[in-house]
């Protein structure tokens, strides 16, 4: 694998990152953006993760490394999600549950969830560049990038409703998107070393991508009413992945 792919999953990893500020950018016109409509856009953005999941992470894990390697790299990924979620402090907006003591207000404590769940989404971009295969690693990307949109939405708004100016509020949100080029470059740097861990790691981001949909995205756009709404988006969200994974692969 060359140089100019380690750069290419950098560069989609900070591109898909920076889509959380560009999903933020409608608090400039509105401070106000009705719980149907976040709803059905997280549970889109759920459908837009779960499809990548399948189609861009998982089958190339079981064409590359066979259904075991896959099952015990998702049990991975999964587990070390679980314990990142369980020891660095955040704060579950569904059960209004912490971590270990901290001082930080609650929305700062959700800023810090939404931020922790966006490391495995650019480990993902990185691991599918490492692939070799660029436009795998785009597809993924493009997934990525199209789901952060209403997360960062997600994150403006309630600083905007603590009080912080629009323009804080979008770089807040911006900011938590940019841990996942950091994961980006772990992955694709990884995969280019030791190129035989790809299935491994492929089926690990597949399992911590599993994880964040089931854990994080779904309960929260399930706490307010909007159940049915949010299902349809999500169903949506995936056939329009799987669309797009067939057209550009």
């Amino acid at each position: 694998m060359s140089l100019e792919t380690i750069w290419f999953g950098l560069v989609a990893s900070l591109l898909a990152g920076l889509a959380t500020g560009v999903g933020a950018l409608p608090v400039l016109l509105t401070r106000r953006i009705s719980d149907r409509l976040l709803d059905s856009m997280l549970g889109f953005s759920a459908g837009i993760m779960l499809a990548a999941t399948f189609f861009s992470l998982l089958i190339p894990a079981i064409d590359l490394g066979g259904i075991w390697v896959a099952v015990f790299g998702i049990i991975i990924g999964a587990i070390a999600l679980h314990l990142a979620d369980r020891f660095i402090p955040h704060f579950h907006p569904v059960s209004g549950s912490e971590g270990p003591s901290s001082r930080l207000s609650r929305i700062w404590l959700f800023v810090f969830a939404i931020t922790i769940h966006n490391f495995p989404e650019g480990l993902a971009v990185g691991v599918s560049f490492g692939s070799g295969d660029v436009t795998a690693g785009l597809v993924v990307a493009i997934a990525i990038g199209l789901q952060n949109m209403p997360e960062g939405l997600a994150v403006a708004l309630p600083l905007l409703i603590e009080g912080y100016s629009k323009q804080r509020s979008i770089w807040y949100a911006t900011l938590t998107g940019l841990v996942e080029p950091i994961g980006g470059v772990l992955g694709v740097t990884l995969v280019h070393i030791f190129h035989s861990i790809l299935p491994w790691a492929l089926a690990f981001a597949a399992g911590a991508m599993l994880f964040v949909i089931s854990d994080e995205i779904i309960p929260e756009t399930h706490r307010k009413g909007f159940e049915r709404e949010a299902t349809f988006s999500l169903i949506t969200g995936f056939i329009v992945m799987m669309l797009l994974d067939r057209i550009l692969t």
